[in-house]
């Protein structure tokens, strides 16, 4: 089962960027590892919501693609809200 979700890099980091991003219906990610720069990420909130309910995509390598280049990443982190069905952050490392 091939896993393959679309992401696109974003410029402004911090705090008050990441609010607007999930208010926006969006996920901040970031994409560390294999000896190359971290690269922030923004991801469909939706997609990610229901992905991480499937066991697969914990365990399988997923193909991300960051702006039309592809990277083999596995999910490392991910943070959830408390007690609303929200996907704070998500952290992949490049397999």
């Amino acid at each position: 089962m091939a896993i393959e979700l679309i992401a696109a890099k974003r410029e402004l980091e911090g705090t008050g960027a990441s609010r607007r991003l999930r208010r926006a219906g969006q996920t901040p990610a970031v994409v560390y590892g294999a000896g190359k720069e971290a690269v922030s990420i923004t991801l469909d909130h939706n997609t990610i919501y229901y992905a991480l309910k499937n066991e697969a995509f914990h365990k399988e390598t997923i193909e991300l693609v960051i702006d039309g280049q592809k990277e083999l990443v596995k999910v490392a982190d991910f943070q959830l809200h408390p007690y609303k069905q929200l996907v704070l952050h998500l952290d992949f490392a490049r397999a």
